[in-house]
């Protein structure tokens, strides 16, 4: 669909717990409803993308592979089974959110029968639409990968430095660190694979001029080491005599 539709790829601010790699297709042959669902769903921080018919369903699903789909289950062409079907025959893992009537309980038993995850009853809240579509969506978050890291984020080999959120992960775990713990961290990936001297990383860390500190540098280096590298190929390393550096994971 074209971006004058309503429901194209284009997002406002992510909500904090957005996971902008989330794409959501929304299916209704009504374009008010449509358009209104999807601006549910990018406030959430998802991207979303819309369809009036169920072979436009179909073909927005092949070209754009969504994570979830909000498909109503009377179209005008196709009904919403046989897109779950065809769907599903190319994307087994997609999730699948039927909107029904709200007394046709045989469309929600076939829906489900059908290998739908969960339904809504029209008339329905935006709010029990999005929480649904969460549950799916984290349900469905192993078959479809890590978060792509966000453009501002800090990144090196599966180290990432999201310094908006203040979040550090590895391996997409996330791992606590202290405010000064933090701080290195952001200095070391700043320069990634640059030796740097204790001198250079207390000036900018601590702000100190060095002068009999460098214990301090040691410490922290270690207590990092503890946090990033237990368990893991390391990141971090010495070069004896002259300071520190870190590089991605061999």
């Amino acid at each position: 669909m074209d971006d004058t539709d309503g429901c194209s790829d284009r997002q406002p601010d992510r909500h904090p717990d957005a996971r902008p790699d989330w794409r959501v297709l929304v299916v209704d042959d009504e374009p008010d409803l449509v358009e209104v669902v999807c601006g549910a769903v990018r406030y959430e921080g998802w991207q979303a993308r819309g369809a009036t018919t169920g072979l436009e369903a179909v073909r927005e699903a092949a070209q754009w592979r969504p994570h979830a789909v909000v498909l109503d289950v009377m179209l005008p062409d196709l009904d919403g089974l046989e897109v779950l079907r065809r769907v599903h025959a190319e994307q087994p893992e997609v999730r699948v959110l039927f909107l029904t009537a709200r007394d046709a309980v045989e469309e929600r038993i076939a829906g489900i029968a059908a290998g739908g995850d969960d339904y809504v009853t029209k008339p329905f809240s935006l709010a029990e639409v999005v929480v649904r579509l969460r549950g799916l969506l984290r349900r469905a978050a192993p078959a479809t990968g890590p978060a792509r890291p966000p453009a501002h984020a800090l990144v090196l080999g599966d180290l990432v430095l999201d310094d908006r959120a203040r979040e550090v992960t590895r391996d997409g775990e996330t791992i606590e660190l202290s405010p000064t713990e933090y701080a290195l961290l952001a200095h070391l990936m700043r320069h990634p694979r640059q030796v740097l001297s204790k001198a250079q990383i207390l000036e900018a860390v601590w702000s100190y001029d060095f002068g009999g500190q460098a214990h301090i540098v040691e410490l922290y280096i270690s207590y990092l080491r503890k946090k990033l590298d237990a368990g893991r190929s390391p990141m971090i390393h010495t070069v004896r005599g002259a300071g520190y550096l870190i590089k991605a994971a061999p």
